[in-house]
């Protein structure tokens, strides 16, 4: 299916790129999403009308995604879970930890923008985590997970 890229999607294109993708990746993901439409003729007029007020959405988006990027690159989160005598933890940390955490701190992430390197956590310790805001903002946040005894 021929679409029309309406924000920057990472391994696809940029705005405005009109592309070649499998059906169900534009029916199902991109376009309920609002990231592309079909690329017909009626749209890429429409889109080129609307290219200026698209990019300028775009450049507000991403001067955000900077900004709490550089405040949270000054973050640290601690966690506390139960663990046995030699580190391991009863459970993992996940994702949804990490982001309940920095929302206590006051930042606006969501679980979907937290991404575990390694997969998650089972051991007590200090680990650097990444915060994906943006396509084009990653920031590394550190995380230190500490064993409680029981």
């Amino acid at each position: 299916m021929q679409i029309i890229l309406l924000d920057k999607v990472v391994n696809l294109g940029a705005l405005g790129d009109v592309i070649k993708v499998k059906d169900g990746y534009a029916r199902n993901f991109l376009i309920p999403q609002g990231r592309a439409r079909r690329a017909t003729q009626s749209a890429i007029a429409d889109f080129e009308g609307r290219r200026a007020e698209l990019e300028k959405v775009a450049a507000v988006k991403l001067s955000e995604a900077q900004a709490l990027g550089e405040k949270l690159a000054a973050a640290a989160v601690k966690l506390t879970q139960k663990a046995g005598v030699d580190g391991r933890l009863f459970g993992s940390v996940t994702n949804n930890d990490v982001a309940e955490a920095l929302i206590k701190q006051g930042f606006a992430v969501t679980k979907g923008q937290i991404r575990l390197p390694n997969g998650l956590i089972k051991n007590a310790g200090d680990y650097t985590v990444n915060v994906h805001l943006h396509t084009d903002v990653t920031v590394e946040v550190p995380v230190s997970v500490l064993g409680e005894t029981a």
